[in-house]
């Protein structure tokens, strides 16, 4: 199952650059990308989408190969490239692979003039790894199907703030007896004499005796 993430920038400039920070994950075998598409919005507010691979392109390619190889049959390859030609690249502009092009327009709808977004539909997501890697796009996360946690951890990473920590446990305050056999400290900051000890007298009285 694919997992599709979207994340919105300033410019398109860093929507571009974060694009081909994705390409080096996948040549690095940390992503496996189904398709990557750059949405941006102009200051007149026009919406477009810069797709990866453009399949008008590619059908129109593939249709001229297959084309020559059935004009070599009839002897005619020149005719069956323009043939194949034209039908690819039929094919090619009604297929739509990948991101729902409409999806990726309300997207850029949703953009303020001259922002942009970079949607990507990922086969495989090597989490840990490619997390580090992104922490220095910045950006703002639209939306993921991702599971919540690795959702949190990528709004971490790109807002460049920390894992939340552990919060330090409160001081421990005094309890009445360790107050009550502490003495108390004198002024000036020294520390009390001791209680003076009683010590029975010569005539069988209590007396004191001075430390």
């Amino acid at each position: 199952m694919s997992d599709l993430i979207v994340i919105a920038f300033p410019d398109d400039a860093s929507a571009f650059r974060a694009r081909a920070e994705f390409v080096s994950l996948q040549k690095d075998y940390l992503v496996e990308m189904e398709d990557v598409v750059v949405v941006t919005r102009s200051a007149e507010g026009q919406v477009q989408l810069h797709q990866a691979v453009n399949m008008t392109a590619a059908g129109a390619m593939g249709g001229t190969l297959w084309g020559t190889l059935v004009g070599l049959l009839f002897l005619n390859p020149l005719l069956g490239a323009a043939v194949g030609a034209g039908a690819g690249a039929l094919s090619g502009s009604l297929t739509d692979l990948g991101i729902d092009d409409d999806f990726l327009r309300e997207v850029g709808g949703s953009l303020e003039s001259g922002g942009a977004a970079l949607a990507v539909l990922l086969r495989k997501f090597t989490a840990d790894r490619a997390l580090d890697r992104l922490g220095g796009l910045g950006g703002r996360v639209l939306q993921t199907s991702l599971p919540q946690d690795l959702e949190e951890r990528l709004r971490a990473r790109l807002s460049g703030s920390a894992s939340p920590t552990t919060p330090p446990p409160p001081p421990v305050s005094p309890t009445e007896d360790s107050m009550a056999a502490a003495p108390a400290p004198a002024l000036g900051g020294a520390p009390a004499a001791a209680p003076a000890a009683a010590v029975p007298g010569p005539s069988g009285g209590a007396m004191t005796e001075e430390p």
